[in-house]
């Protein structure tokens, strides 16, 4: 199989190049436009495979997807703009790359006569619950600018299925950590803070919930829906990771060998979701289910930004 992979050079787009490589015979183009979030130097290590091709475009521009794009047997829809703070500063990005690149893209695989076309979101497009877990089929609640543009997209895309029936599948997946995650999310911009000595900002109350997941478990979740899934579905990806957002900020304090004068309390984050759950059954019932405990994976994550401070520094720095 040909997969067209966009956003393959950020964080779970690359791990997800990297694991189709090692356990498939599938051929991988990468369509990124390289931006803060998205480098070459992520995937410098598949960089000579050959079965990979990189091209670099912008999913928005029409001609340069179609161009990019035929010939593939499947879609793999990563790109994204996907940080909820900057989101709120600056919304526009958001709603021009999640919502029109997506119809683009959609567009552009109709007419190029693609077999699947998997569309990557996320548990933030149903907002909180304070009790329970959310299922496929509930209402989307969206609280902020990301949030948002990711519930548009979803919708986006799913209507691409009823309106020409595009062979749409949805992911929607908990919180990822892992190996080169760009270090503005809370684990490696804490872990990197920490293990450059600096402090850790931990919004309000730090009571804040979240269900983390280690990227390579969710890769192999995603893959599975790519192959096994069924067209016109939604699958949630968890892996039952509840914890605050203190305890984590506790755990990694641990392995970067800090205490608690690290911790910078901070206001909290406008329209800051208190909990968020979904339930996983439809995916598990595929076969997937985690791997990695919360504890091995921070350990590995950890590790591995201990480890590869010449990817990270210069991001940092820039």
């Amino acid at each position: 199989m040909r997969l067209f992979i966009t956003g393959g050079a950020g964080f779970i787009g690359s791990n997800y190049v990297r694991r189709v490589l090692a356990t498939t015979d599938d051929e991988v183009t990468v369509f990124d436009l390289l931006t803060y979030a998205g480098n070459l130097t992520t995937l410098r290590d598949v960089a000579d495979h050959p079965r990979y091709r990189f091209v670099q475009g912008d999913i928005c521009d029409r001609e340069a997807v179609t161009a990019a794009m035929a010939g593939h047997d499947a879609v793999v829809h990563f790109a994204a703009e996907s940080h909820v703070d900057r989101s709120i500063v600056a919304p526009d990005a958001f709603m021009r790359t999640n919502c029109d690149g997506t119809n683009v893209l959609c567009d552009v695989a109709r007419h190029v006569g693609v077999e699947r076309f998997l569309h990557i979101s996320t548990d933030e497009v149903y907002g909180s619950i304070e009790h329970g877990s959310f299922s496929e089929t509930d209402a989307l609640s969206p609280r902020s600018p990301y949030s948002a543009s990711k519930a548009g997209s979803d919708l986006i895309a799913l209507a691409h299925r009823e309106t020409y029936g595009l062979p749409v599948l949805v992911t929607r997946s908990s919180n990822n950590f892992g190996p080169f995650q760009f270090p503005e999310k809370v684990i490696p911009l804490f872990a990197t803070n920490l293990l450059e000595g600096r402090r850790v900002p931990l919004y309000g109350d730090g009571l804040n919930v979240r269900d983390w997941c280690f990227v390579d478990d969710n890769c192999a979740a995603v893959d599975l829906v790519l192959r096994q899934g069924t067209l016109g579905e939604i699958y949630n990806i968890g892996a039952g990771n509840e914890i605050t957002n203190r305890e984590l900020t506790e755990r990694l304090i641990t392995r970067c060998g800090r205490d608690a004068s690290f911790i910078e309390p901070v206001a909290d984050r406008l329209g800051h979701d208190r909990r968020y759950s979904i339930d996983t059954s439809k995916v598990t019932a595929l076969g997937w289910k985690p791997v990695h405990t919360l504890d091995d994976a921070l350990d590995l994550t950890v590790g591995w930004y201990r480890d590869n401070a010449w990817w990270w520094q210069p991001l940092r720095q820039a």
